[in-house]
């Protein structure tokens, strides 16, 4: 019996990657920052398979209509940079979807965020160590900061908002997106961050001046009861000011509710459109089930 062997390419170097696709090396490499082009790096050289090779060939070759903004597969090649630990890759890819037309908003909730939960799976499921989660953490912060500018608007504020997370919560990133988001939209916003105690919740909840509301994100479960003590001192403290609670950990109104909240919202959009019904003067029971605040 003749057994026949089948090969199997080697990983390549950039510079061979470069020579199969026929571009100048930097050529290459800016595909990797962009996120085109799948690579890891082993020392000081970057790897690329045949296989990341022959995909980056047939997105290539794919029509133009199928590659826009939307349809390109951003949140992925986000996420492979920041698992990766590659900070300026990472922006590149941010900068890609940017120039294809996507607004700063849309980038926050369909690259960055569906990008940091599929990093919070492979950590919980024991793919990616927790250092590579912190650093890709650390990494999308810094994106923040550079995208967190162009949410900026001029002009008199429409009101206060203060978000946070409870004591014990360490998710703060849902938190920054989210003033973000609220900037965007006229508001106001002052981000406590993460694990803030109730009572220092409830004393910067008073402080704001023309306060519109309060949320509360939470994302780990584990933070639920916390949550919910904190809905319990904000409200004894604000009154009738509206409580909104949401993130990964709050998936319905009906969960929302359980905790003390006023409302609930499943994204960004929902929770700038909670307050846009708060601006126009509707008080909490009358605002609709899936609206409220969503990390």
């Amino acid at each position: 019996m003749v057994v026949e062997e089948v090969h199997v390419a080697d990983d390549m170097t950039l510079q061979e990657a470069a020579d199969a696709l026929g571009v100048h090396y930097m050529t290459a490499y800016r595909y990797v920052r962009l996120g085109l082009l799948a690579a890891q790096k082993s020392g000081a050289t970057w790897r690329v398979t045949p296989h990341d090779l022959a995909v980056f060939r047939e997105a290539a070759a794919a029509p133009t209509r199928t590659r826009g903004a939307r349809q390109a597969p951003w949140a992925e090649r986000f996420e492979a940079r920041l698992v990766a630990g590659d900070g300026r890759g990472s922006w590149g890819v941010v900068e890609a979807a940017l120039t294809a037309g996507m607004e700063p908003a849309d980038v926050y909730l369909e690259v960055v965020s569906p990008a940091l939960r599929q990093v919070g799976e492979r950590w919980a499921e024991g793919e990616i160590d927790v250092a590579t989660e912190h650093r890709a953490s650390g990494i999308a912060m810094r994106v923040l900061g550079r995208l967190g500018p162009r949410f900026a608007r001029r002009g008199r504020t429409r009101g206060g908002v203060v978000v946070g997370t409870p004591a014990g919560e360490q998710h703060s990133l849902p938190v920054a997106m989210l003033g973000d988001l609220l900037r965007s939209g006229g508001w106001e916003v002052s981000d406590l961050g993460c694990d803030v105690p109730p009572d220092d919740f409830a004393r910067v909840a008073l402080q704001m001046e023309r306060l519109v509301a309060v949320g509360v994100s939470v994302t780990n479960p584990a933070c639920l009861d916390a949550a919910a003590h904190t809905v319990s001192v904000l409200r004894a403290s604000l009154g009738p000011v509206p409580i909104l609670v949401g993130g990964l950990a709050v998936a319905s109104a009906a969960e929302a509710n359980a905790l003390g909240a006023d409302a609930w919202a499943s994204d960004g959009r929902s929770a700038c459109a909670l307050l846009d019904s708060l601006a126009r003067n509707r008080s909490p029971g009358e605002l609709g089930d899936g609206e409220g605040l969503a990390g």
